[in-house]
């Protein structure tokens, strides 16, 4: 299957991980309130950091092995089978240790119901293997599985969501829709590989399953950890303001995840064939991507950022508007740091290098924690967060210089920049003659979205929006 229909897969699949639970959000917001939105939240987050455990580098290491093997049904099932009771050996080890936690830490007895369902989501996600369907790139069946199983999340939600009480079933409905996930996931599994369970040995993988694991776990230390300490150390309130300052960022970042998800496999492949300088290419077209939507999203969201709080979230919300313009330019900082790890240096096997890197950024991310959120709260966690990731960016970009010749086109971003000053100007002049939040937005991003591809095509004569553009006149042609 091509890169740019995996892409596209990709993109829908995990855009709408970020996408249905926004559009469900407003209305939860509206009913749960902030404090209860804030439980929820601060469980998850520590749910996920169990899950983080559980799950070690498997995603990674199971893409790559996975894609090695695609092509030859018998050792296809014998690495999938490996790499399965590996996973399954570090899960259920978790699954003990969350269940003594519950009883020992009086912070996750105090939500003891909605620990014990959360337990749940640890165990299924044993059974998701997303990464043997990233493997065999089958993006696919995964994009349509899930966006069936979304709008059932929706109305799920617009359903059994009537009140501030019914917070433990709001966090239940996204709890079954992992176990749903699962279990098709896990029957489906049956048409493409057999579990083989002659001769079990995966020593040969828990290297690159910790190495990797423990890179994910130090990344978390200013990502999913954020949520949690802030949830420690300061009132659910700001656990809720920091959540909904994050969403739509945590959307767009999706979307570019979903690239790097797709590229993985492919620039494994390469660097198996030797061809580094097709990976280089491919890197490159990257980077021009990149710049060219995250750009003008930082500056149109950095500039929205008071009227889609008040949208997304509404009256009680207002303490998210300054967290979500520390971290929009998040959107840049990662983007660039994933095409450096996770396009270069993972498919080079540079584990160890990924892990130091993930190391700074840990101890940048736990210091900054110590220092800043106790004190400033969900302010605090956003600085943490930009600060952790910078440092992450600048230690990438370091390593990948003196593994391969490949340069961060800097003067490309500054040009780029310069012909987004008029997003600013559009953005003001939205605020200056409309009043309300939704008008505003509908005004300036139909304005920025008109500028954007004039932009691209005459000004900075992006080839493969050009390319685009001419396929569809062409086909419009043919039709008439």
């Amino acid at each position: 299957m091509s890169l740019k229909r995996n892409f596209l897969y990709n993109s829908i699949l995990t855009a709408s991980n970020y996408v249905f639970p926004l559009i469900t959000f407003p209305y939860v917001s509206r009913v749960l309130g902030v404090t209860n939105i804030g439980i929820c939240n601060f469980v998850d987050s520590i749910i996920n950091y169990y899950i983080l455990f559980s799950m070690m580098g498997i995603s990674i290491i199971g893409t790559r092995e996975i894609a090695k093997d695609a092509n030859n049904s018998t050792e296809l099932n014998k690495t999938f089978t490996n790499l399965f009771f590996l996973n399954a050996t570090t899960t259920f080890c978790v699954l003990i240790l969350f269940v003594i936690s519950i009883h020992i830490v009086p912070q996750l007895n105090q939500y003891k119901e909605l620990m014990y369902i959360s337990a749940m989501k640890i165990f299924f996600s044993l059974f998701l293997i997303e990464w043997f369907y990233k493997g065999i790139e089958n993006f696919r069946y995964i994009t349509v599985r899930n966006l069936v199983i979304r709008c059932l999340y929706v109305i799920a939600i617009f359903i059994f969501i009537q009140n501030r009480d019914n917070y433990v079933t709001y966090y239940s409905i996204s709890v079954c829709t992992v176990i749903l996930e699962a279990v098709i996931n896990w029957q489906y599994k049956k048409r493409f590989v057999k579990l083989d369970i002659r001769g079990i040995l995966f020593k040969r993988y828990i290297k690159s399953f910790f190495s990797n694991g423990l890179y994910f776990i130090l990344t978390s230390m200013y990502l999913t950890f954020n949520i949690a300490y802030l949830g420690f150390v300061s009132g659910k309130a700001e656990v809720g303001y920091y959540t909904t300052a994050t969403k739509l960022y945590g959307l767009f970042l999706a979307i570019f995840t979903a690239f790097t998800g797709v590229m993985l496999p492919r620039m494994s492949s390469l660097v198996a064939d030797g061809d580094i300088e097709k990976m280089v290419q491919l890197v490159e077209k990257s980077f021009d991507i990149l710049y060219s939507i995250c750009i003008p999203l930082v500056i149109i969201i950095m500039m929205l950022s008071p009227e889609i709080i008040m949208i997304i979230g509404g009256k009680g919300f207002e303490g998210a508007i300054i967290p979500m313009r520390i971290i929009t330019p998040l959107l840049l900082i990662v983007g660039i740091a994933q095409i450096l790890v996770f396009q270069i240096l993972t498919p080079l096997k540079n584990d160890k290098i990924i892990l130091i890197n993930s190391i700074i950024g840990a101890c940048v991310g736990l210091t900054l924690n110590i220092l800043l959120v106790k004190r400033l709260g969900s302010i605090g966690s956003a600085l943490t967060m930009v600060t952790a990731e910078l440092f992450v960016l600048i230690s990438a970009a370091y390593f990948v210089k003196r593994q391969v010749k490949i340069k961060v086109p800097l003067g490309k971003l500054i040009k780029i920049a310069f012909y987004s000053i008029p997003y600013i100007i559009i953005c003001s002049l939205s605020k200056l003659y409309f009043v309300h939040p939704i008008v505003i937005c509908l005004v300036a991003l139909t304005l920025s979205g008109m500028y954007f591809i004039l932009c691209q095509l005459l000004l900075l004569k992006n080839k493969e929006l050009v390319k685009m553009f001419t396929m569809i006149r062409i086909s419009k042609n043919y039709t008439n």
